[in-house]
This record gives C-alpha cells, sequence and structure tokens, in this order.
C-alpha cells in the first residue's frame, strides 16, 4: 500500500531492513465485542506480529464495542481521537487486530493521513517475508491476491506499485501488476492452476507412501510452540528456528525413527494463530493436505504460556476447517523448562507428554509415546499362515506388531495389529 497523500512516508530499503537500521513506528488498535483480557490478550499478540513483520510499536489502543462501526470500525469519536495520538507520536502505520472492511479501510486512511493496516494484511505481509519454496510463493500470493480484489475500488493507482513497507511486501510475484479486476482474476486463475499442478504431484507422493506402508505424523500446533525445534530434534533435520511467529512457512518431512523399529515420516507445518485469515486457510489448503492425510497429529503446545487454553481452541479451529479434525491427536506439552510446573501438571493431566525441544528433556518418552499410539491404531487380527509361507510371517514382524506367534500341527497361528492400509495385504490369511 502507498501512503495516502498529504504525508512524507519513511520506506524501508531491503538493505536498511536486513540491517537493522530503519524500523517502521506504529500504533496498535484492538478491541471489539470480546472481554478485557480477551481484547489485551490479542493486542499483545499483535504487537508480537508487527515485531515481526518488521515495525516498533509505539503505542497501543483498546476500543471496545457491541457493534462495529461501518464507516470507521471503532467510531468517528474514537477513530478522530487516535488520528490526533497518530499524528502526535508520528508514527509510520496504524495495525488494527481485527480484518476491516474496504470501506472501513479507505476512510481511515483519509482520517489518518497514514497507512492503516489490517490484521489480515499484517499476517499476509509476514508469510510474504518467509516462504521461500515454489509452493509457498505461490500460496502466498494468492491469498494477497484473494484480499486486494475487493478493496480495488477507489485506490485509483496506489496499488499498482509495491514498496516495501508493511502491507506492500505480498503478492511479491508481479512487481508491475496492473491491479485491475480482469488481470486480478487471470492471475488468480494461473495460480490456481499452476498450485493444482503442484497438489497432483503431492498426491503421486502420497500414493507412493501409502503403497509402502509408511505412516505418516505431522507436527501442528500454534505458531511459535517450537514445532521446528522439535522437528530437529527427533530427526537431526537442521529447519530454521527463531524465536518469532511464523519463523517457518514451508513443510518438511523427515524420517523419524521409533524404539519398536517402525520408521514414519515427521511432517512439520505452517504454525496457526487466532484470527487466522481465510484467506491463508485456502490458499495453503493444498500444503495441509499433509494435516488432513495423516495418520496421528502431534499438537505442539507452548507449555510456558498463559494463553496455551486459547492456543489449543485456535489449532483446533483450525483443524475443524480443514477437516482435519478427526485424525488422532497426541498433546505435546513442550518448553517444560521453562515452564510453570502448575501449567505443566495441568497440560499432564490432560493426556500431554512433556518435553523441552531445547534441551532433549521427554523426547525419548515421545518417541515411545508415538509408537505407542500409532500402534494402538492399528486392527488386531488373527492369521492362519501354512509352513511354506514363511515371508508372509517375516512381512507380519516387519509391517506390524505380532502379540501372539504359535506354531501348531498344521500352520503358524498369528494374532497381530496391524495398520488398516495393511489389512487388504494379508486378508487372504485372516481367520
Amino acid at each position: 500500500m502507498s501512503a495516502p497523500q498529504g504525508r512524507q512516508r519513511r520506506r524501508l530499503t531491503a538493505t536498511e531492513t536486513d540491517l537493522g537500521v530503519v524500523r517502521q513506528t506504529a500504533l496498535l488498535v484492538g478491541g471489539g465485542d470480546v472481554s478485557a483480557t480477551e481484547a489485551e490478550s490479542s493486542l499483545a499478540e499483535l504487537a508480537l506480529l508487527t515485531d515481526t513483520a518488521g515495525a516498533d510499536v509505539t503505542e497501543t489502543a483498546i476500543q471496545r464495542r457491541s457493534e462495529p462501526d461501518p464507516a470507521t470500525y471503532i467510531g468517528k469519536g474514537k477513530a478522530t481521537e487516535l488520528a490526533e495520538l497518530a499524528e502526535m507520536l508520528d508514527v509510520d502505520l496504524v495495525v488494527f487486530d481485527v480484518e476491516l472492511t474496504p470501506a472501513q479501510q479507505r476512510n481511515l486512511e483519509k482520517l489518518f493521513k497514514r497507512d492503516v493496516v489490517d490484521r489480515v494484511a499484517l499476517i499476509l505481509d509476514i508469510f510474504a517475508q518467509h516462504a521461500h519454496s515454489r509452493a509457498g510463493l505461490l500460496q502466498v500470493e494468492l491469498a494477497a491476491l484473494r484480499y486486494r480484489l475487493p478493496r480495488l475500488r477507489g485506490r485509483g493507482t496506489q496499488l499498482s506499485r509495491q514498496g516495501a513497507g508493511i502491507g506492500t511486501r505480498f503478492g511479491g510475484g508481479e512487481a508491475k501488476l496492473e491491479l485491475d479486476r480482469r488481470r486480478i482474476l487471470a492471475r488468480i486463475a494461473k495460480l490456481e492452476r499452476e498450485l493444482g499442478d503442484l497438489g497432483r504431484s503431492r498426491e503421486t507422493q502420497r500414493k507412493a507412501r501409502r503403497r509402502h506402508q509408511t505412516l505418516l505424523v505431522a507436527l501442528v500446533g500454534y505458531t511459535n510452540a517450537g514445532k521446528s525445534t522439535l522437528l530437529n530434534r527427533l530427526t537431526g533435520a537442521e529447519v530454521l528456528v527463531e524465536d518469532r511467529l511464523f519463523s517457518t512457512l514451508d513443510a518438511t518431512v523427515r524420517q523419524l525413527a521409533l524404539p519398536g523399529g517402525e520408521t514414519v515420516l515427521l511432517s512439520d507445518t505452517v504454525g496457526f494463530v487466532r484470527k487466522l485469515p481465510h484467506q491463508l486457510v485456502e490458499s495453503f489448503r493444498s500444503t495441509l493436505e499433509e494435516v488432513v492425510d495423516a495418520d496421528l497429529l502431534l499438537h505442539v503446545v507452548d507449555a510456558s504460556s498463559p494463553e496455551a487454553d486459547r492456543q489449543i481452541a485456535a489449532v483446533r479451529a483450525v483443524l475443524t476447517e480443514i477437516d482435519a479434525a478427526e485424525v488422532p491427536e497426541l498433546l505435546v506439552a513442550n518448553k517444560v523448562d521453562v515452564a510453570a510446573p502448575a501449567l505443566v501438571a495441568e497440560l499432564t493431566g490432560r493426556g500431554a507428554v512433556p518435553v523441552s525441544a531445547v534441551t532433549g528433556e521427554g523426547v525419548d518418552k515421545l518417541r515411545e509415546a508415538v509408537g505407542v499410539r500409532l500402534r494402538a491404531l492399528n486392527d488386531v487380527v488373527e492369521l492362519f499362515i501354512s509352513y511354506d509361507r514363511g515371508d508372509v510371517v517375516a512381512a507380519l514382524h516387519r509391517e506390524g506388531e505380532v502379540l501372539v506367534e504359535v506354531h501348531d500341527a498344521a500352520a503358524t497361528r498369528v494374532r497381530a495389529r496391524l495398520p488398516r492400509r495393511a489389512l487388504a495385504r494379508f486378508a487372504p490369511y485372516t481367520v
């Protein structure tokens, strides 16, 4: 977004941003029809998001209303008051902790005479900075164009140029894109086709995995809960780890050896957040199919956060939105090395496995718990195998868990726990 006329904006170059020489300053505005505690909690998270996007928070404000004002969201009086505050503080932009309508955003920018960014644009901006793979870049651009499309009216040529401030980085695939409706729709269609091709390639890989009876475990959780650190600890991967929200976006899959001798695939996924923009959920749906297709979800929770319950609820809400609510889940209480014992005990009482991905505490028990949960998902069957089919008995030991093996006069009788995907293969020998 370029700045409204009447005020000279400080724009950041990539070099200045990387060196930390210049950062934008921001006024944060939260509230709405929520309790004071919830409003403050959400605004604190917005401050972390703003920092991750590359701006320093100068001041915050809360305006609680039972109904949003159609023109300014916070009401004309409050908007005028905050416009004076923004001018006095000389902030570069004002960030709202909600998704503003196009009309609200235009009205507020005229009143504030500086950029107004809503929560959706802020998260899109962060995703644009952190996406590196081809799929990630395409998905972020698609989400950005879906966000921009209804905001074309009345903006003239302002959106035809890209800047380097918050709210201007996303959609970087077309630096000189003329943002009229027809060209945006054409670009969206092209991105959807390209993502469809990538999705078909991933589906081919999933089919190959299913043919080889390979189980998939997916890491899910709130952003900054420590999923990437845990992936590195469990598998020896070298995924980027930063103490920032959404530091990694691109999916990573590594092999994980379990104590029982099984080897499964462990997949890291994008972190979730409260009020995750619908545009991003839709655009990243193809990536999140790994979650839907998983045999088990490791739901990583930051045990040191007083917001753990709200974060768990936010993750499960997104899982429901992508049709993954029925996938079996194992809670993992991470960061126990810095968490309050009472919070750890409360999560453990709900079945969570306590670990510290940083120190390694509890990681061996987590591997054991994963193996137990995966085996518990399997069906127990009885098989009657003739002595000339020793290869079948060997395959049972390799692909399942043999509970009882008895050799009688006619054949080998086996009771085994098998993954559902392997039942058809051993069906001819099932009693």
